[in-house]
């Protein structure tokens, strides 16, 4: 049988397939339960009376919740693999969206949320990052960034359907449309195509040094308390929050800056595009930079674009692009977070510290769009709070700079993972100046 990680022959096809469903459900759930809700949130103030900052806390807890629900579903899915996970996450998710929809009072509205924010810890990044990098090891990062471009396209797909939607529908309908979509594709490419054998500990990354030899040795429990991981965690927790806070409140941004609202929804969409860039920048930006400088510089510029959005009056393409250059930044992003555990702590317990690593960056993504609103409305403006969030990213990119320097993981380099296509001469990466996978 040959190994998958060489991305040929017959043992190869099983996660080819995963990787192809993968990319078109990714899409789709995160558009089906991310992206069409910054369009519908306004029009579900004005038809229910609920306040904006109600309505946006309903999904905000789903989020949070789904960001603790990750923890427990990142063993169950190390333990039992991804197909029991994320086809009974599509299912339940099903069901939440069906529960917003037809939801006769904010009591049931937040509950409903809640039940799709734990459907959210089944279909979204983790268990897809978890299930990537166990099926495919060495070429883990040709594979994520493969994914990460594919749903970089959800807001560009799904928030101008939402508002087109918004034109023939009343929100609850679209909400039924969008739950049946997500239906009819997640479900069945879930429980068919997440079939490969499932053994995450099959491309363990070798030790090649006393020093990561020690470092393997560390227990899990070990490796969570350390200062290293702890500081990578609060600077991507307060990273995720400003990046995606600025998602969220984007639409009110622009249309307190003349825009109106079917513009402000194709900058979050042109947005998705910007993600495709940025994540296509990403392997050159990998080869270049050590783990701790490529995710100090991504989460950096994260917070100098979200201030230049912050300050900016116009005109309107000026800051439609800048909101493209904020999405490629977010794509950058998603890749440093889906990869960072397996580059520093190897892949053989990824699925283990992923879930921990990931919950609190959840939280800060769940919180977002609440906390965000809270502070537009404290500060009296959308673009103070931009500038805050600009402040956020600064600090998250000066924990990083505080983290202690890991000790990467040696690799040994696929010819075909080489940036520039070279074989690998056993020489570690770091070595190289960068984490080569």
């Amino acid at each position: 049988m040959v190994d998958i990680s060489t991305g040929t022959g017959p043992a190869a096809a099983g996660p080819r397939r995963a990787l192809i469903a993968l990319c078109v459900t990714t899409i789709v759930s995160y558009g089906v339960l991310y992206y069409a809700f910054p369009v519908l949130a306004e029009e579900i103030a004005e038809d229910t009376g609920w306040s904006r900052t109600a309505v946006t806390a309903a999904f905000s807890a789903g989020n949070l919740l789904g960001a603790v629900a990750g923890v427990p579903v990142g063993r169950v899915l190390g333990r039992h693999g991804p197909r029991p996970v994320m086809t009974g996450g599509s299912v339940l998710a099903v069901a939440a969206l069906a529960g917003v929809a037809e939801a006769p009072s904010y009591g049931w509205f937040l509950a409903a949320w809640l039940i799709a924010g734990v459907a959210m810890a089944g279909v979204f990044y983790p268990p897809a990052f978890a299930a990537l990098t166990g099926w495919y090891g060495p070429n883990r990062v040709r594979a994520l960034t493969t994914l990460t471009l594919a749903a970089g396209f959800a807001s560009t797909i799904f928030a101008p359907l939402t508002a087109a939607l918004v034109g023939h529908l009343n929100w609850r309908e679209v909400y039924l449309v969008l739950a049946t979509i997500l239906a009819a594709i997640t479900i069945p490419a879930h429980a068919w195509a997440l079939s490969p054998p499932w053994h995450p500990d099959q491309h363990a990354t070798p030790s090649h040094d006393q020093g990561n030899r020690a470092a393997e040795r560390r227990s899990d429990r070990e490796v969570l308390a350390s200062r290293e991981f702890l500081l990578l965690v609060a600077a991507l927790t307060f990273s995720a929050f400003a990046l995606y806070a600025v998602v969220v409140n984007l639409v009110p941004l622009l249309t307190g800056r003349g825009l109106s609202t079917t513009v402000a929804a194709w900058a979050i969409g042109l947005g998705g595009v910007g993600q495709v860039a940025g994540r296509l920048c990403y392997r050159p930006l990998a080869a270049r930079l050590t783990v701790r400088g490529r995710t100090a510089a991504v989460i950096g510029a994260g917070g100098l674009a979200t201030v230049v959005l912050g300050t900016l009056p116009g005109p309107a393409f000026v800051l439609v692009a800048v909101a493209v250059l904020v999405g490629a930044i977010r794509g950058m992003f998603t890749l440093v977070e889906a990869t960072i555990v397996a580059d520093l702590w190897g892949t053989e317990r990824f699925a283990r510290l992923n879930g921990v690593f990931n919950a609190p960056l959840t939280a800060a993504t769940a919180l977002a769009p609440s906390i965000g609103a809270a502070l537009a409305a404290a500060l009296g403006s959308y673009p103070l709070l931009f500038v805050t969030l600009a402040a956020a990213g600064g600090l998250g990119a000066g924990l990083v700079i505080a983290a202690t320097t890991a000790t990467p993981r040696p690799t040994v380099v696929p010819a075909g993972d080489q940036p520039d296509g070279s074989a690998a001469d056993g020489q570690t990466a770091a070595a190289r100046g960068g984490i080569h996978i």
